[in-house]
């Protein structure tokens, strides 16, 4: 088996890779208020990671609103209004590029799956410096259930031709991890995204960084050498 194959990475978006997290919290803050619905700031951070349109249904049904495609829809479009907006102030984590840089120059393979669908994404991929047509990027639109569901890893994986028993799961929120979990990948969390160690670790977490560079130069603790 060659070495890249035993190192494969699949890489969370928000949070994990770039700095993103509270600008969706507000794009959803700002989406929710559009349609006369009240929610604390701490309740919106808690969902993001998952599917749109998971996380649009979990918020409701916590507040007891009636749910309807229609509203969903709404919601999910004011979404992705509001963050193209603020994401002119998405900056990748620290580390972040470096990781990757040095993933391919060890010809290691990644990619990148993310809940957020590509008219979210593509902002954050041009903050970082990735090209789609290069790097295997999977999102929300290409895939039936997002996170929790491990249909995102699954197809990541597909793309590299790799098991993913053989491939290594960074994100930075709980529902990375359960997904992981579930796609019987081995998963590693950051901090950069909110979650506390604690919350990381019984998600699944085999080990928890604070950020992408603090991961580069931890690398020997999470990857099987040749």
């Amino acid at each position: 088996m060659s070495p890249a194959m035993r190192n494969s990475f699949l890489f969370d978006l928000d949070g994990t890779l770039v700095d993103s997290v509270y600008q969706h919290v507000l794009a959803w803050k700002e989406a929710l208020d559009a349609e006369g619905i009240e929610l604390s700031i701490w309740r919106i951070h808690r969902k993001i990671g998952m599917s749109g349109g998971l996380f649009a249904r979990m918020l409701l049904r916590e507040i007891g609103h009636d749910l309807d495609e229609a509203r969903l829809e709404r919601m999910r479009r004011r979404h992705a209004e509001a963050y193209a907006r603020l994401s002119a102030s998405v900056r990748p984590l620290p580390g972040a590029r470096e990781l990757l840089r040095q993933l391919t120059e060890t010809g290691t393979a990644w990619a990148i799956a993310t809940s957020g669908r590509m008219e979210t994404a593509r902002h954050n991929l041009e903050a970082l410096g990735v090209d789609p047509q290069r790097v295997p990027v999977v999102t929300r639109d290409q895939v039936r259930h997002a996170k929790p569901d491990p249909d995102l890893f699954l197809a990541a994986a597909g793309r590299l031709g790799v098991p993913i028993e053989h491939t290594v799961v960074v994100g930075d929120s709980i529902w990375d991890l359960l997904a992981a979990q579930r796609a019987r990948a081995l998963g590693v969390g950051l901090l950069s995204g909110g979650y506390g160690r604690d919350e990381l670790e019984r998600a699944g977490a085999y080990r928890v960084y604070e950020d992408p560079g603090d991961l580069l130069r931890s690398l020997d603790e999470v990857v099987s050498r040749p």
